[in-house]
Parts: C-alpha cells; structure tokens; sequence
C-alpha cells in the first residue's frame, strides 16, 4: 500500500505552477504537520533517527529535482537501485546477511534498471534536463538506501517502535527548511495545483510512511525495499495517464523485468514460509 502512495508523485510531482523546490518545500511541510498530529507526542530522538532523518530529507528533496529534471520512469528506476546498496551496506549498518537466493533476483533487478535507461530520454517538456535529473535519482538511490537502513535500525528494537516516524517528520521539516529560500513569493496557481500539491504532502507522504514505518517492524531492510519496487512500475503508468510522458519501449520493459522478478520472489518467500 506505501509503494502504490509513493508511486503516484511521479505525475503529481510535475505540477507546473511551482517549482521542483517548491513543490519539495510544501509537501514535505504539510507532511511534518500531518504526521505530527498522527503521533500526538514528542518526538524521539537519537543519533540514528537524528542521521535517518539528514538521509530521509536529501532523499525527498534529490528525487523531487531528478523527477522535475527526467522522465519519471527514469528517475523512479534509478532511486530503485537502493537494494543494491542495501545489500551492501546490510552486514556492516544492521548485522543482516545476504542469503544466495537472493542473487537471481538481484540480476534481474540490474538487468531491469539497465533497460530502464538504456536508452538516454530526450529533452522535453516534462524531462527539461534528463542528464543531470539521472544523476540526482543516482545520488538519491544511496541515500534512500541508508534511509531504509535507519528505519530498519529503530522500528525492529521493540522498546523503541514507531520512533521510525520520529525520523520520518525531522526528515520533512528539515525538506521543508532547505526549500524555504524558495517558498517566497509563492506562484498564482489554480485550486486544482494546491490540492496536487495538499495530496502529496497528506497521502503521497504522511499516509505513505505511516504505513512503511509499520512494515519496517516486521521485514528486513532489504526484503522491504524490493517489495517497494512496485512503486517503479505504477509510478510511469500513473505519469503517462496523468501528464502523457511515454516512458519508452525500454523502460517499460525494464518494469516488466522488475515486476516479475519482485512478484516472483515474493511467492517464492511465501511459499518457504509456509
């Protein structure tokens, strides 16, 4: 349900009255404030979730800029690679080993990402610079990865539950504090761009994370994170209905390489649970 919220910002995100820092700014504001009233306390705080939450906001603000800059099929893909980082970082950050059964998987999720940018998007309006958005999504796949890290960190901890949301409304009121530079003066938008722009901050964030916060007490980092990999393959459907941005042959058939292998790795999972 988390990955079917966060798919949507794709189209969401490219609202046209704001600017990508602006647009970074609001919804991570109105996310902060949503989840403040959720949790009804004061907010925990320590090293982890104080590092988690410096990771979470160069995470929102980086993806904002590469999805206003790319195609959101590339951007989304390339955030996507996180497991692969996570897989690395999993032993020495959360003492969670790697299991070989997990290799076939993460070949097809390479071979997925490669076709997804296999062929370099060509500049139009929605995708003004693809080069440098490809290199924010890049940048923002490791810091997504070491977000999910720190979420693993203090949700699995029993005595320290749902201080994963802690890190999560530090994280969107430090987004919101790096956009404020930009926030002034605020465009003439339509009704219809502020409610975009309400939507993402209250379901696209707030609602997304209370939900992701929930299932980092339960699954291992990495497990997460490739069940997160539906958000990939709604997310440029939901672009190209919405705004008309074609992904590409090629990134759709990345997304169809990533779709089977996570469908297929979760049966397997459940089949050995059993």
């Amino acid at each position: 349900m988390a990955a079917v919220l966060f798919s949507t910002g794709g189209a969401a995100l490219k609202t046209e009255a704001f600017t990508a820092l602006q647009v970074s700014g609001l919804r991570s504001a109105i996310a902060a404030i949503v989840l403040m009233l959720w949790i009804r306390r004061p907010l925990t705080l320590s090293r982890t979730i104080v590092a988690g939450s410096l990771m979470y906001a160069a995470t929102v603000t980086l993806f904002v800029l590469a999805t206003r800059w790319t195609t959101a099929a590339n951007a989304i893909f390339l955030q996507s690679s996180a497991p692969l980082a996570l897989i690395l970082l999993g032993p020495w950050l959360l003492d969670e080993r790697f299991r070989r059964r997990d290799i076939p998987f993460l070949v097809a999720l390479a071979a997925g990402m490669w076709l997804a940018v296999a062929g370099a998007p060509s500049v139009t309006r929605t995708a003004p610079d693809p080069t440098t958005g490809n290199l924010a999504a890049l940048a923002s796949s490791l810091t997504w990865a070491l977000t999910l890290a720190s979420l693993r960190l203090v949700e699995r901890d029993p005595s320290r539950q749902g201080a994963g949301l802690s890190m999560v409304v530090l994280g969107n009121a430090i987004a919101a504090a790096i956009a404020v530079p930009t926030l002034w003066p605020l465009p003439s938008a339509a009704t219809s761009e502020w409610l975009t722009v309400l939507y993402l901050g209250v379901c696209q964030i707030a609602l997304a994370y209370v939900l992701l916060t929930a299932a980092m007490r339960h699954l291992p980092a990495v497990e997460a994170s490739l069940l997160l990999l539906v958000e990939p393959v709604l997310n440029p459907a939901w672009t190209w209905l919405v705004r008309g941005e074609q992904p590409g042959v090629t990134a759709i058939a990345g997304g169809a390489v990533i779709l089977i292998a996570t469908a297929f790795r979760t049966l397997l999972l459940n089949r050995s649970a059993r």
